[in-house]
Parts: structure tokens; C-alpha cells; sequence
């Protein structure tokens, strides 16, 4: 049984993994384009040992930050591990908010090496702007910065529409989530408990190693507090714009998984999660019947 939980940055994804590996006795493969990385921790919310509670967990800090990582080799590893535990009848958590990392996976897409690194020079930038419009119509990037817009398109291949593809592995999809303002405020909460876990240290460490690669100039919180390190910003602005880019991911992350895959979406019952634990178990074990 293959079973995937999808939904928006913070909304208790991590824990119904752990609950469901637990309850099938099943392995977890981390579907998050950011915790494949060694030390960024806290800004991408990485699993704990103490949160897997035992439960092993697959494609997590696998790559150093220098080393660029694409859906190709995403969908190449995690396949391998796919296979090996089917063929010994392990039952699997896939766990993630990475949605295009999720559907190369369970869908027969052929990536090529550089599906990362796209070449828009046939674009004008009237077109640039146009695709990077399409997903986020408010976009403050320049019309003119051709740099921008093509580096922005880049970093943004999970909002991409993947074309039909045949479908390689079954996995009933639960997507975790809950009321539009409630969630912002527990985004919002979130990113000032990382700040107190030492957030601005771990960024600091990457930035005190002179280290800008595609990782950290794409996740979000680093590349914000890189900018109030080079005294662009205040600390109180990082934050903010820390705040704000994670709710507007969120929102992205909704519209993607609503149009890109079949999921069955569960509310989050904040004030007690074993009921939408059970909620979530009864949906599986009757569909399984």
C-alpha cells in the first residue's frame, strides 16, 4: 500500500506521516525539494529524529547545500527506493510538499538531467513575463530584468502543469487542510518559533561560508535573512518577508495539488489531531475494502 500526504506548509503533514507509518508498519520518502539538504534544518521544518519516533525516513539530507538536486533525480532515487520496498512488500508514506516531486514519481514522466535548467532564449521577455504572471499575477519583477524573470521561472518548476502521463504507482493521496486565516496565523507562528530555534544562526552559517547556491537562493527564509545580512533589509523586515512568502507558497501549494492530482482533502481538527488521524485511517481502511 502506497499512501501520500500532501497539503500546505504547516499544516501537520509531518505528524499524520508518522501516525500512518506507524499504524501500517510502512517506510516514509520525504517528497520536499528543500529537506533532501544536510543543515537546513530549521527553515525547511525538517523531520526530527526525535519526531520519526523510529520510523525510518527516505530522501532526507542526501545532498550537500553546494549540490544542485533536479525532479530527474529526485524521481531516479526515490524510484529506487520505491521498488526496493515494494519487492519485499513494505508498505510506504510519501510525505511532502513538493507537488511535482510527487507526481514524477508516481507518474511515468521522462525527465531529462537538466529539467532544471530551462532555456528561455527563445522567449521574448513580453513572453517571460506572461509565464511568470501565470503564477504569481502580482509579481513585482521588472518587466525589462530578463534575469529575474528567467531565474524566477527556474526556481518555480513545481508550479509547472505536467502534461498526462500514465500512472506507475497507485497511492491513495490525503491532502491535510485547514481554514485560509487560520493557517496563515499558524505560518506566521511558525516561522517566529524557528527564529527562536536558532533560525538566523543557521542561516548565518551558510552565509558566513560565502555559500549562494541554487538551494539557498531558492528556499525560503534563507535567501530573506541573506538579504538582511547584506544590511538590505532589517531583521524585522526579513521576517516579515519571510511570513509573506511562506503564505503565499502555501496558497500556490493549494492550487497546485488541487489541480495536478486526485486528492482527498481532510480538515485538520487543531484542537485534538487523533480525530483527523482517525478520520484519515477510516477513509483508507474502507477504500481498501
Amino acid at each position: 500500500m502506497i499512501i501520500a500526504v500532501v497539503g500546505p506548509t504547516g499544516v501537520g503533514k509531518t505528524k499524520m506521516s508518522i501516525a500512518l507509518a506507524k499504524r501500517y508498519n510502512a517506510e516514509i520518502i520525504s517528497c520536499d525539494s528543500m529537506q533532501i539538504y544536510k543543515k537546513m534544518d530549521i527553515g525547511t521544518a525538517k523531520v526530527t529524529k526525535k519526531e520519526m519516533d523510529g520510523i525510518v525516513h527516505h530522501m532526507i539530507d542526501i545532498k550537500d547545500v553546494n549540490e544542485d538536486f533536479s525532479v530527474f533525480d529526485y524521481q531516479r532515487y526515490a524510484r529506487q527506493i520505491m521498488d526496493t520496498l515494494i519487492s519485499v512488500h513494505k508498505n510506504i508514506v510519501i510525505v511532502g510538499g513538493t507537488g511535482l516531486y510527487l507526481k514524477a514519481l508516481l507518474y511515468d514522466y521522462d525527465f531529462k538531467e537538466n529539467d532544471n535548467h530551462k532555456d528561455y532564449s527563445m522567449y521574448s521577455n513580453n513572453e517571460l513575463f506572461e509565464m511568470v504572471k501565470k503564477i504569481d499575477i502580482n509579481t513585482k519583477i521588472h518587466i525589462k530584468n530578463r534575469q529575474r524573470l528567467e531565474s524566477y521561472l527556474n526556481n518555480h518548476t513545481e508550479n509547472e502543469e505536467l502534461k498526462p502521463a500514465k500512472e506507475l504507482y497507485y497511492a491513495k493521496i490525503i491532502g491535510l487542510t485547514r481554514p485560509r486565516d487560520e493557517l496563515y496565523l499558524s505560518i506566521n507562528k511558525r516561522v517566529d518559533e524557528m527564529m527562536d530555534m536558532g533560525l538566523e544562526e543557521e542561516a548565518r552559517y551558510f552565509y558566513d561560508n560565502n555559500i549562494h547556491s541554487k538551494a539557498i537562493n531558492t528556499a525560503i527564509a534563507y535567501k530573506e535573512l541573506y538579504m538582511y545580512f547584506d544590511g538590505k533589509i532589517t531583521k524585522e523586515d526579513a521576517i516579515n518577508l519571510i511570513k509573506q512568502r511562506s503564505r503565499n507558497y502555501a496558497k500556490r501549494q493549494y492550487t497546485w495539488f488541487n489541480h495536478q492530482l486526485p486528492v482527498k482533502w481532510f480538515n485538520v481538527d487543531v484542537d485534538n489531531f487523533d480525530n483527523t488521524i482517525n478520520e484519515v485511517v477510516n477513509y483508507i481502511e474502507k477504500e481498501a475494502n
